[in-house]
C-alpha cells in the first residue's frame, strides 16, 4: 500500500519516538520512499531527555534529513511543521509556479510504527479530529487523505512494525515505550532489562520514583522486588506481587512519571 500510493505524495514524514529514536525507525522507510524528500518528526519529546534529543537532531541532520522534535499531545514544536515543509519542498514549488499551478496542494505521507502519534500529529495540524487518536497501538486500520492548514494533504497510514527486529534490544525498547500491546510480552522480563537500563543511564529517576539506591545492585529483578516491596505490592507470604509492579514500571515509564529519559543514544 505504501509502495502504490508513493507516486502520489511529493514527500513522506517519519514519526519516531524521541525517547527511541533509533528502535522506532523502520528500515524500511528509506527504501520505501524512493527518493522521496523525508522529514523525520521526533515525537514526545517533551518526555525525552532534551540534552540527548538535541544530540539526535544533530545525528540525523548529518545524515542530510530534515528533523523537527515535537510534541503532537500538546502542540509544543508542530507550529514549526509548514514552513519546513515548504523549505523541504522548495524545488517542488518552484516547479509547480512555473507550470502556473502555485496554489497546488503539497502531498505527504504520515508513516511510523504503531502508537508513535501520527493521528495527534494530524490532528493537531488539522485543528480537528480528523484522525482516531488512541493511546493504544493499531488504531489506524486503513488510509486516508486529510487536508490541513496551508493548503497540504496528509495522507495517513496505519502503524507498521517491520516483520523482524534487527536485534532482541530492539524489541525491548518497543515493549518499554508501548508499540507492542503488553499482553502479548512477558511483562516481568521486560520490565527488569528497563530496571537495568535505567539503573546505569537515569539512576537518579530510579532512586527519587522508587527508592532503588546504589545497593540495589544491577539485577534487575533485584529491583523489581524491592520496588514492589516499597510499594506495598505483596502477597499471601509476604511474597512480592512482582508482575504488578512490573506493569506500574511501564505504565509511569510511558506516563513520564520517572522524568524525562532517553532509552537510546546516537
Amino acid at each position: 500500500m505504501m509502495e502504490d500510493s508513493l507516486r502520489q505524495v511529493d514527500a513522506v514524514i517519519e514519526l519516531r519516538d524521541a525517547r527511541i529514536p533509533e528502535s522506532s525507525r523502520n528500515p524500511d522507510v528509506a527504501r520505501l520512499s524512493g527518493g522521496k524528500p523525508r522529514l523525520i518528526i521526533l515525537n514526545r519529546a517533551d518526555q525525552a531527555d532534551p540534552d540527548v534529543t538535541a544530540q539526535w537532531v544533530r545525528a540525523l541532520s548529518a545524515e542530510g534529513v530534515r528533523v523537527l522534535p515535537m510534541d503532537c499531545r500538546s502542540g509544543r514544536g508542530v507550529g514549526a511543521f509548514p514552513r519546513a515543509a515548504r523549505e523541504l519542498l522548495e524545488e517542488r514549488i518552484r516547479r509547480n509556479e512555473t507550470k502556473g499551478q502555485a496554489g497546488k496542494a503539497l502531498r505527504f505521507m504520515v508513516l511510523g510504527i504503531p502508537n508513535v502519534g501520527k493521528s495527534s500529529f494530524i490532528n493537531r495540524l488539522a485543528g480537528r479530529r480528523a484522525a482516531q487518536a488512541s493511546d493504544r497501538p493499531g488504531v489506524t486500520r486503513g488510509k486516508q487523505w486529510i487536508a490541513v492548514s496551508g493548503g497540504a494533504l496528509l495522507l495517513d497510514t496505519p502503524g507498521i512494525l517491520w516483520p523482524r527486529f534487527e536485534s532482541p534490544e530492539v524489541g525491548l525498547a518497543l515493549a518499554w515505550t508501548g508499540a507492542i500491546r503488553d499482553d502479548i510480552l512477558d511483562v516481568e522480563l521486560v520490565a527488569v532489562r528497563l530496571l537495568e537500563r535505567l539503573g546505569r543511564t537515569y539512576p537518579a529517576a530510579l532512586g527519587g520514583r522508587y527508592g532503588l539506591g546504589p545497593d540495589s545492585g544491577p539485577d534487575g529483578f533485584a529491583m523489581l522486588e524491592q520496588a514492589g516491596r516499597r510499594r506495598g505490592f505483596l502477597v499471601s507470604g509476604g511474597q512480592v506481587n512482582t508482575e504488578r509492579m512490573a506493569r506500574v514500571l511501564l505504565d509511569e515509564l510511558r506516563a513520564g512519571k520517572l522524568g524525562r529519559i532517553t532509552l537510546e543514544r546516537p
